[in-house]
């Protein structure tokens, strides 16, 4: 079995590890653009255009499902990528979870790129699932880029900016764009003060996009399954035999990375156990 996922960047990295830790016997193949990167000031026929190209390099790879790992192209390219690739290749998209957000009746925040914040993509989520709801639009400018080429300052930076941004009432802040899901940790420890006892969650997207990953395939999870499973990382469509050096400055893309090294371990030490 072997599901695929496309971003720009490393915001996919989330739901890849989300996928490994639900069916560690799966493959895994990680198609991003960094060619092309950001996606975002794009125009949308340009976006549809690259992301596009990802997808149809990821599908080369024969996945039994793909996700797009990010928020912009699930927006601009979702239904292109679609029309070219279904019902052979379920693709599932990425959507703030906004909905789950609003089901709890309280003020919440939701962080998101300064192009997404505002938007009518996302005030039309807010209108649909959050009639009645107090929600505060939280910008966070550079957190994407800095995340992406694992600038630990300039990420401390626009987290603190944001975190100075969203109400203290809201105990429930949507991560809306992939990437943050990186740093959740950290977006814990600047929205809850160390002498807080209020209860914060935080709202990603990558377990739901995974699971649904796996139910498109017709996969159950089976976290306990063998970790016999390999990584193909695409990027610009050309084959590396490892992960960018900033994805591996985050936990998910350590774990993943530990795919390809246990594989060229056995490769290496045929007959003995894995390290």
């Amino acid at each position: 079995m072997k599901i695929a996922l496309m971003d720009s960047g490393i915001g996919l990295l989330a739901a890849a590890a989300a996928v490994h830790r639900m069916r560690p016997d799966a493959d895994l193949v990680v198609a991003s653009d960094p060619d092309g990167m950001p996606w975002g000031p794009r125009t949308p026929d340009d976006i549809r255009a690259h992301a596009l190209a990802v997808a149809r390099a990821a599908a080369a790879e024969h996945p039994d499902a793909l996700i797009i790992g990010c928020n912009t192209a699930t927006v601009h390219a979702l239904p292109a990528i679609r029309a070219e690739l279904e019902p052979g290749i379920p693709v599932i998209g990425t959507v703030p979870a906004i909905k789950p957000a609003a089901a709890s009746g309280g003020p919440f925040a939701i962080w998101a790129t300064p192009a997404t914040t505002g938007s009518p993509y996302q005030r039309g989520l807010i209108r649909d699932f959050a009639q009645g709801v107090q929600v505060t639009e939280v910008p966070c400018p550079g957190l994407a880029d800095a995340l992406e080429v694992a600038d630990e300052e300039a990420i401390d930076r626009a987290v603190a900016a944001a975190a100075a941004l969203t109400p203290p009432d809201a105990r429930t802040v949507v991560l809306g764009c992939t990437h943050y899901e990186l740093v959740a940790d950290r977006i814990r420890a600047a929205l809850r003060p160390s002498d807080s006892t209020a209860p914060l969650t935080l709202m990603g997207s990558a377990e739901a996009v995974a699971a649904q990953a796996l139910r498109r395939a017709g996969l159950e999870p089976a976290p306990a399954a063998d970790p016999a499973s390999h990584l193909t990382v695409l990027l610009s469509g050309r084959r590396s035999p490892r992960l960018t050096a900033p994805a591996l400055a985050y936990t998910e893309g350590r774990l993943l990375a530990a795919m390809t090294a246990e594989r060229e371990y056995a490769a290496t030490h045929e007959g003995l156990p894995p390290r």
